[in-house]
């Protein structure tokens, strides 16, 4: 368990060895903008190199609530665990708060974790001590933070008053129900009262009625603070609790939605993914005239194409 709630997986020090850098603004006040320009990210698999991002621009407003949508291998934990700075992309900007993650050395992301930003691994354990109380497990990460120079909002009954979770306090994790756990894991990435919370897949295997609930944690915490949220969910019902939705398809953003209206997304190089059912109508490698109108584009097969 790392100290900002989650499994750290990054190895290595790429120097850091300077104070922590704050991202813009008073510290703990609200949330943070995050920006991803021009993101391309490849990984060694069996000796070849994979494009696992291809081009990913997406910004995400301070005090947000985005889930990211998109079939399993499409790039939705990449992009993830690049805002958390597990990984640094192979080529592309990414920024929080106005901070270059891709600028700062390992111990200095792994420091920004401890405080400014939450991030909660796929799964219910590893975001948590099972042995100890849900009082203790705050208190942990409270003083991981602390001992990084980040100051919590709150104090461990604080929080979990705020969470709706304060009749747990004095309950071992190891014995409640997954879906009290999973509460339990949301509550320990918020503990150090961080301005960017990343989740992925916080609601896996719950019941819907559990995975709500997990939801309704983040709700509360964005209203009480302004507090960037970003999840990582294949499930519609939970993303249509979140007034934005990001949908990730081949290592691109393929479409957004906001408040339930969905829209095609232009993105930096001027493609454009089309819809899975206009794709009924223009399979690949169809040949399309471009018409612009005045109210927009229109997509045309020209006569007697195939």
């Amino acid at each position: 368990m790392t100290r900002g709630g989650g499994v750290d997986t990054e190895t290595g020090d790429e120097g850091g060895s300077t104070p922590v850098p704050a991202v813009d603004g008073e510290p703990g006040a609200g949330g943070v903008p995050v920006r991803l320009t021009g993101v391309v990210h490849l990984y060694r698999q069996s000796g070849a190199d994979v494009v696992a991002l291809r081009g990913v621009d997406l910004d995400v407003d301070a005090g947000e609530m985005v889930a990211l949508l998109g079939p399993s291998g499409m790039g939705k934990t990449t992009v993830l665990r690049l805002m958390a700075g597990v990984l640094t992309p192979s080529a592309g900007l990414v920024q929080v708060g106005g901070r270059d993650l891709g600028r700062l050395g390992g111990a200095d992301r792994r420091a920004l974790r401890a405080g400014e930003i939450g991030y909660l691994v796929q799964g219910t354990t590893p975001n948590f001590l099972p042995f100890a109380t849900v009082l203790e497990n705050i208190w942990f990460v409270q003083h991981g933070a602390r001992t990084r120079g980040h100051t919590p909002p709150w104090d461990p009954a604080q929080l979990l008053e705020l969470l709706g979770l304060g009749d747990l306090a004095h309950a071992r994790v190891a014995g409640l129900p997954r879906g009290r756990q999973q509460q339990v894991a949301v509550a320990a990435g918020l503990a150090a009262g961080p301005r960017l919370v990343l989740a992925d897949e916080p609601t896996a295997q719950l019941s819907p009625e559990a995975g709500r609930a997990v939801i309704e944690l983040f709700r509360r915490v964005n209203a009480e603070r302004g507090t960037t949220v970003v999840i990582v969910t294949h499930d519609g019902a939970i993303a249509a609790m979140f007034p934005r939705t990001v949908t990730i398809r081949d290592g691109r953003v393929g479409a957004e939605a906001h408040h339930g209206e969905e829209y095609a997304v232009v993105d930096g190089t001027g493609s454009v993914q089309l819809p899975p059912d206009v794709l009924d109508l223009l399979p690949p490698n169809t040949r399309v005239r471009v018409v612009r109108r005045p109210d927009g584009v229109e997509l045309r097969r020209p006569e007697g194409a195939l």
